[in-house]
């Protein structure tokens, strides 16, 4: 779901790549249905804060935490675009747009879906 999506964005993730696939393996293995929701995450995660820009202490650019946020996003749905817009609750081509500006077209990971 969106909520989790955002929350995953929030943890800082110190065991990197294998504590996510872990910690989806597990939140996939407790989902009540065919979509991960928030209690579905092991707790730490839940309850995490913004992780801080590294080095700066200043605040992370707002277009920074969106493209961060919709390419999660995507990420959990495949890369199907439909998918990830209905979830955002954008249009389809407010996120090819997005996409588009980024490079990310065409890239694997972006297929439109």
């Amino acid at each position: 779901t969106p909520r989790t999506a955002d929350q995953l964005l929030r943890y800082d993730w110190p065991g990197n790549v294998r504590e996510l696939e872990n910690a989806m393996e597990r939140a996939v293995a407790l989902a009540h249905g065919s979509r991960v929701d928030l209690d579905d995450l092991p707790e730490e995660i839940r309850q995490a804060f913004p992780k801080p820009v590294p080095g700066s202490g200043a605040v992370q650019p707002l277009r920074d935490v969106e493209k961060d946020y919709i390419l999660a996003v995507l990420k959990l749905n495949g890369g199907n675009q439909t998918r990830t817009a209905d979830q955002l609750r954008i249009g389809s081509a407010t996120l090819y747009r997005r996409l588009k500006k980024w490079g990310l077209i065409g890239a694997k990971g972006a297929d439109q879906s």
